[in-house]
């Protein structure tokens, strides 16, 4: 008949108490393996967070089209446009991106970081911007190539000085000039700067694409209704631009939610990859385990020789000795729990990321350093409860 757990669990206790600095240098193994473990699958999930979300940011629902255009086999933003028309239970939003590579000024004011592009009347609801001045890009002044630009709310700063007084006044593009229609919401809350998020200038699309000499457009963003249809929509998209250019070497298609998929696969994979680096770290500390319990279990070979004579069976002996194992891990995956949490808020903050202790990682290594102790434990506990008791009794 085994003794009550709770017997040898006060048991355990007591010879940990007992030998305290060999008890902590048992542990020390497990306190390392359990933190490093939690460190680094934290701080690796904390940083490709901030990935991910400013991967999101760009817009999961977006498909970005990329075409070569030739003077054989091109397309036209109308059969773009009829094609979205056809296909409007898959599409959201749609508009042809032209990037515009000129100097922009106003008076003796000269930007040259600021991102100049030409888009629909659409592109707001696709970045899900709001307007604080004036107004957005409208159908008619891409229908009729107007001069007009929306600008962002560093561009409207640096230009004009107050924002709010951009709107009616002109602006020049290479030898172009733009009269201000709008200019939009402040979107970066920290820092205003060159090149940043507010650091812009939208055209209609007509007039971007007539400034670059070329009624060719060769970038196109739409959004889908439910990205979950996204491979739906990537082929049907792919299967449009084949019957144009016969060839999917002239076409690139690519859905963001795709990316995101494969990205939160690699992030996974990488996370796996590190907590079993760290694991091993666990594993020699089961080794170190099992060799001070081997020790312990000859220093108290008398102790058990004593019990046995006494009528102590195999099975008590040696559920002595698992428990004794076992809480020493337990105890220091607990320790090493703490040692985690704490050390993945310091280097998170060293390295400028939000990092937080993952439940996930918390439970698996707090699971291992008890399966550990339990394994390595079996060993000397088996050893322990094979003593004989007149030859235990004899030791020294």
């Amino acid at each position: 008949m085994l003794m009550p757990i709770t017997e040898s669990f006060k048991i355990a206790i007591r010879s940990i108490r007992s030998n305290k600095m060999r008890s902590f240098l048992t542990m020390l193994g497990i306190i390392i393996g359990v933190a490093a473990v939690i460190i680094l699958v934290s701080v690796v999930n904390g940083y490709m967070s901030t990935i991910l979300e400013s991967f999101t940011s760009m817009g999961v629902d977006r498909v970005n089209v990329s075409v070569s255009n030739m003077s054989s086999r091109s397309l036209d933003p109308d059969d773009m446009y009829e094609f979205f028309d056809e296909r409007y239970d898959l599409f959201e939003n749609m508009t042809p991106s032209v990037s515009v590579n000129m100097p922009l000024k106003n008076g003796n004011e000269t930007m040259s970081e600021t991102s100049i592009g030409g888009y629909s009347e659409d592109y707001i609801d696709i970045v899900d911007y709001d307007i604080q001045y004036g107004r957005s890009i409208s159908y008619a002044d891409c229908e009729a190539e107007q001069n007009v630009a929306v600008l962002g709310y560093y561009t409207a700063l640096e230009l004009f000085d107050n924002a709010d007084e951009a709107v009616g006044q002109c602006i020049k593009i290479g030898n172009n000039s733009f009269t201000v229609i709008g200019v939009m919401e402040r979107q970066d809350e920290d820092e205003l700067e060159e090149g940043g998020t507010d650091d812009f200038v939208w055209l209609p699309y007509s007039s971007a694409a007539k400034m670059n000499f070329s009624r060719n457009i060769s970038s196109y963003i739409l959004t889908l209704r439910d990205t979950d249809q996204a491979d739906e929509a990537t082929a049907a998209i792919e299967s449009f631009l084949l019957e144009i250019f016969k060839s999917d070497d002239y076409f690139n298609v690519m859905a963001n939610s795709s990316l995101l998929d494969e990205m939160n696969e690699q992030i996974a994979m990488l996370s796996m990859m590190l907590g079993g680096i760290a694991g091993i770290s666990l594993l020699v500390a089961g080794v170190g385990v099992m060799n001070i319990m081997l020790v312990s279990v000859t220093e108290r070979t008398k102790e058990i020789g004593i019990r046995k004579a006494l009528g102590a069976k195999k099975g008590v002996i040696m559920q002595q000795f698992v428990i004794e194992a076992a809480v020493t891990s337990s105890l220091g995956g607990v320790l090493g729990i703490i040692v985690g949490a704490l050390g993945t808020s310091l280097v998170g903050g060293a390295i400028g990321i939000n990092a937080t202790a993952t439940f996930m990682a918390v439970v698996v290594s707090f699971s291992v350093s008890v399966g550990i102790g339990l394994l390595f434990g079996y060993m000397p506990a088996s050893r322990a409860a094979q003593l004989n008791p007149i030859d235990a009794l004899r030791t020294d």
